[in-house]
């Protein structure tokens, strides 16, 4: 039986001194079949149920008879953008945070929406608290349109209401002033239009447990008021703090400094959210948000639905911006397949100096548990009215990207914005930037990851891209290939944030757009066979024959293939190749 030569490889101990490094084609490990297998410290002992080829083959390729493209399986699904990216920068200049733009009555023709794709627009998010469906059904299909037309890889998103209860709203058609001193009457009654000096709240018990004294806060500090009578589930209130209140604002209580919590016990899904995301799964969506997630339970619920409903895999967000989604924040992040850090919610139920600690928080959460996050809200909101951001602004963006964000989040920027595609070029621009100077700085370091595999053969594939990651920064290669069905080695090395690209090829194309989301991946479609060899020479013909790949490009190549009758034997392996 062949056992592995230097276990460290599995074990993600690799040295530059290690004496089996030979440039000259050695290699590290050989095939392990079923038995046992043992590592150097004694800490992964066991059967392993597959087999599994770990190895390293570092060399120059060498240079083999030119084969004829027109008989390769299929052609390659490259993104234009990324393409036209890697062609003008090169690899290490290619843009590795995602972007996504929340789609509104400002960005919804065709014509815009391909503005949007070609300025590295990579999600389009659909927020479901506004318009029909008939218009959000319309949207979809000009995007699927012109992923198929265009060569776009623009993923689609829809963001439920979810069961708001701290909604008010004055019922003009636009912001109302509220001067200071003015006194306001909150009521659940329903009217319809608006009245003088009154706000209409969306739930009845909305008054419930707030007392004389206690503050009312509009959208986490938008305007302020101070309760001076409670007459049943009435609220009169006097203006302390003037401002605006916007259609359909978040309200938030607070006493002595601290937020009022009260448990109202509605669903996370309402009635309507089950029905957009019965829309959702008929238009063939890829991301489904769900809003106010204050457990993990609903998630859990609603991929479980997905998977009885639908053959196509849907990603499951869960936002948070609740108080009782921090408190459960590990569970949430788990049970989801991304989150989305709904700053402006999140800001109206803690004080606004801890959003910015918050933020860190969740974001490295994400990362230790392989998950991608977006940070959403408020990212360059005066470019609403204006065609510059502030360098506040633009330094709340640059912390994203330093943070290692997998994705930034346009709301009011592209949904209503005057300015939406030059807020999409602020991103882009400050994002690229940030990585670049990462890179200069020697910023790129690897966090110090927890283990999430339970199974060996997860546990190896874990380590194997801990491993590929730190090798492909530590020999500067060019890019990163990784092939994958389902796309869970992509997304354990973009959970390393190399520095080099990673290159996700998939034959599938749910797993393509999925990962639309994870940083610094670059997924394309291509038809891959059982046979790994095959697939590695065909994808860099290909590559190759568009003046993507140049001599003396240096690519590490990571596989994974699962195993069949026909290859009984997982294959998974590291491979470093020189182009000839």
């Amino acid at each position: 039986m062949a056992v592995v030569r230097d276990p460290s490889l599995l074990c993600g101990r690799i040295t530059g001194k290690n004496p089996c490094l030979d440039l000259k084609n050695r290699v590290f490990g050989a095939p392990v079949f079923a038995g046992g297998f043992s590592c150097s410290g004694g800490k992964l002992k066991g059967k392993i149920g597959i087999g599994v080829r770990a190895a390293l083959q570092v060399g120059v390729e060498e240079s083999k008879r030119l084969r004829d493209l027109k008989g390769l399986r299929g052609v390659l699904g490259f993104d234009v953008v990324s393409e036209g990216e890697l062609r003008e920068k090169g690899f290490l200049g290619m843009r590795k945070t995602k972007l996504v733009c929340t789609i509104g009555p400002a960005c919804c023709s065709l014509e815009d929406l391909e503005k949007l794709a070609l300025g590295g627009m990579n999600v389009a998010r659909l927020n479901m608290c506004h318009n029909g469906r008939g218009w959000h059904r319309d949207v979809i299909r000009k995007i699927k349109s012109l992923n198929e037309t265009k060569g776009f890889c623009v993923s689609v998103m829809i963001d439920t209401e979810g069961s708001q209860i701290h909604v008010v709203d004055h019922g003009a058609p636009s912001s109302v002033k509220a001067e200071d001193g003015s006194i306001w009457l909150f009521t659940a009654q329903k009217f319809e239009g608006s009245r003088p000096l009154t706000v209409q709240a969306n739930y009845e018990g909305f008054s419930e447990g707030i007392e004389v004294g206690d503050e009312l806060v509009i959208d986490g500090g938008m305007a302020g008021f101070e309760v001076i009578e409670k007459n049943g589930s009435d609220l009169r209130c006097k203006c302390t703090d003037p401002g605006l209140l916007l259609p359909r604002a978040k309200f938030s209580f607070w006493r002595d400094g601290k937020l009022v919590e009260r448990n109202y016990e509605l669903p996370t899904l309402s009635t309507k959210d089950w029905a957009d995301i019965e829309f959702g799964i008929s238009e063939g969506v890829d991301f489904i948000a769900v809003s106010f997630v204050n457990d993990s339970g609903s998630v859990w619920h609603l991929k479980n639905y997905l998977s009885t409903k639908s053959s196509k895999s849907m990603g499951v967000l869960a936002k948070i911006e609740s108080l009782e989604s921090l408190h459960k924040l590990e569970e949430i992040v788990e049970a989801s397949d991304g989150i989305m850090v709904a700053r402006g919610d999140l800001g109206v139920e803690i004080p606004l100096e801890k959003i910015p600690v918050m933020q860190e928080e969740i974001v490295n959460v994400c990362r230790q548990l392989n998950k991608p996050v977006i940070v959403a809200s408020q990212l360059l909101e005066s470019m609403i009215e204006y065609p510059t951001p502030t360098r506040a602004e633009v330094a709340d963006v640059s912390e994203a990207v330093r943070q290692y964000a997998d994705a930034l989040m346009l709301s009011g920027e592209s949904a209503i914005g005057l300015y939406g595609q030059k807020a999409l070029s602020v991103l882009r621009m400050t994002s690229s930037r940030m990585e670049t100077w990462g890179r200069e700085e020697n910023q790129q370091c690897l966090l110090l990851q927890h283990q999430l595999g339970v199974s060996l053969p997860d546990r190896i594939a874990e380590q194997i891209c801990n491993c590929a990651a730190e090798m492909a920064n530590k020999l500067g290669v060019d890019a990163i290939f990784v092939y994958t069905k389902h796309g869970h080695m992509a997304s354990l090395l973009s959970r390393n944030r190399p520095n080099p690209p990673i290159f996700a090829l998939t034959n599938n194309d749910d797993t393509r757009m999925a990962l639309n989301l994870q940083w610094g991946v670059i997924p394309l479609l291509v038809d891959l066979s059982e046979d790994m060899e095959a697939n590695i020479s065909k994808t860099i013909d290909l590559i190759k024959s568009r003046a993507m790949l140049k001599q003396g490009d240096t690519i590490l190549v990571v596989s994974d293939v699962v195993p069949t009758r026909s290859t009984p034997m997982a294959f998974q392996s590291i491979q470093v190749k020189t182009i000839a």
